[in-house]
């Protein structure tokens, strides 16, 4: 069976090679083929698969996670954008692992979430966002914040807020006037977490630290803080407590993204020790499963520490 002699093979080609294969069925009609033959190629066995309603994928096999975003946005219709978790991936942001691609349209859309698409009514359809060939994504603040009121689990909440602003893809404020002028529903985590960044935390193992040492009384730390002698910055510490001149470091080799960030770890401990502070080391399994070793031992050097001679250390608070 052969296509309509109406059928545009160059249009169509162009189309399907900007797409990644991937074409609408608005598309399809423009470029002259007949609803027989479009049948004929979706058929079981045929050349073409369906993907959702409306949107077709010309080849076998499995799709692509770009040709699945790709068919989400062409799913959803025009103005379409791609948000949450999907959009982080497309940005270079960790994000917990998940098929469903998020997307934003216009409140007055009627389409409803379907198989792998979730869609998201909104009068907020952001005014920028970024494009990669004919995926257009969320920009970060936006995307963070879209995921983290999509997620059920405290921890990936931290882990996806914390880590967009340590990476340095958002600031604190941006994250907040998100928080603020978005939707309500699934905001609790993400205001809680983003209290904590706010302090400085900027790891989900820091903030269990930080939920340790509440729970237990202990005084409070600056985290994250940049440590200074004179003009010169010797560390970051996880912890700081400046009275007591002690740092504490809640090291995870998940979290450091390298063997060569767990060695600049190891080095910034050798010179805080140099310097004469006193550096704790935690794992984040010490801390969800031996609370009472952890705490224990912080109260013991926190008390030794206030009896000792002052540091001239210089603290600036972690950077928003």
């Amino acid at each position: 069976m052969t296509a309509s002699a109406k059928l545009d093979h160059a249009l169509l080609a162009g189309i399907l090679h900007r797409q990644q294969g991937v074409i609408a069925r608005g598309q399809v009609i423009r470029c002259g083929m007949t609803e027989r033959a479009l049948l004929y190629r979706i058929r079981p066995g045929g050349s073409w698969q369906r993907l959702l309603p409306g949107v077709y994928l010309a080849e076998t096999g499995t799709s692509t996670t770009d040709q699945r975003d790709l068919a989400a946005l062409l799913y959803a219709g025009p103005g379409s954008v791609i948000t949450a978790s999907a959009a982080m991936r497309r940005l270079g942001l960790r994000t917990p692992s998940t098929s469903d691609v998020d997307v934003l349209v216009p409140a007055a859309m009627q389409r409803q979430s379907l198989s792998f698409v979730k869609l998201h009514r909104t009068t907020r359809m952001p005014d920028l966002f970024c494009v990669s060939g004919p995926i257009r994504f969320a920009m970060a603040p936006r995307a963070v914040a879209d995921a983290a009121r999509g997620l059920k689990d405290l921890r990936e909440v931290r882990a996806v807020v914390a880590g967009s602003v340590q990476q340095d893809w958002c600031r604190i404020a941006e994250l907040a006037k998100e928080l603020d002028e978005g939707p309500m529903p699934g905001s609790a985590r993400f205001r809680r977490v983003l209290a904590e960044v706010a302090v400085g935390v900027r790891s989900p193992a820091e903030a269990e630290f930080c939920d340790l040492l509440i729970s237990a009384g202990l005084p409070m730390p600056m985290f994250n803080a940049r440590l200074y002698i004179g003009d010169v910055l010797i560390a970051i510490a996880d912890a700081w407590w400046p009275d007591a001149g002690i740092a504490a470091e809640v090291d995870s080799r998940a979290w450091h993204l390298s063997a060569e960030d767990w060695e600049q770890t190891l080095q910034r401990h050798a010179l805080m020790t140099a310097k004469g502070i006193l550096v704790l080391h935690f794992t984040p399994k010490q801390v969800r499963t031996e609370p009472a070793y952890v705490i224990t031992t912080l109260r013991a050097a926190l008390d030794a520490g206030r009896n000792a001679s002052r540091l001239r250390v210089r603290a600036l608070p972690a950077t928003a």
